[in-house]
């Protein structure tokens, strides 16, 4: 039976892409690198995307362990409206290295809930449907050139 360990690595920025802080959720008390840059231990789960229930809008959690640490940066982030990229990554057995990053996505810190043992952030996307929440483009001459004067647009 062969085991394989995964790690998540998150990095949460603020809406205007400074970066406030970085944790990996493998090496209690280490750091460990990771596109160049060292990401210390924060004891996390990460749980993946999923449709919410009204399914117009995909989000994930971040569950941590109830104390002052962990509150202020669940805190921080839902209040400033932060930015969460988490990579997914299988790591080497031998040096416990980063063999290969499996997913990586990015979310906006949305809300979060809490009781005597747990920290739950919920993640949701960038997109809401509900909200319309859609970065905005408009389709112009000067960014697709010549539209046509009916509906009938064909991507040839």
């Amino acid at each position: 039976m062969t085991v394989v360990a995964l790690t998540n690595f998150i990095e949460i920025s603020t809406p205007a892409g400074v970066i406030q802080h970085r944790f990996q959720n493998s090496k209690p008390g280490q750091s460990i690198s990771y596109r160049n840059v060292d990401y210390p231990y924060l004891s996390f789960i990460y749980q993946g995307a999923a449709k919410n229930r009204t399914g117009d809008n995909l989000e994930s959690q971040l569950v941590l362990a109830a104390n002052a640490i962990s509150m202020g940066y669940a805190v921080q982030a839902v209040q400033n409206n932060y930015q969460v990229r988490v990579d997914s990554c299988s790591m080497n057995p031998t040096d416990f290295s980063v063999a290969r990053t499996l997913t990586t996505e990015f979310w906006l810190a949305a809300s979060m809930a809490y009781d005597t043992e747990t920290v739950e952030v919920l993640l949701s996307s960038g997109i809401d449907a509900v909200g319309v929440n859609v970065p905005i483009r408009v389709l112009t001459t000067a960014l697709v050139g010549a539209l046509p004067t009916t509906a009938a647009i064909q991507n040839r």
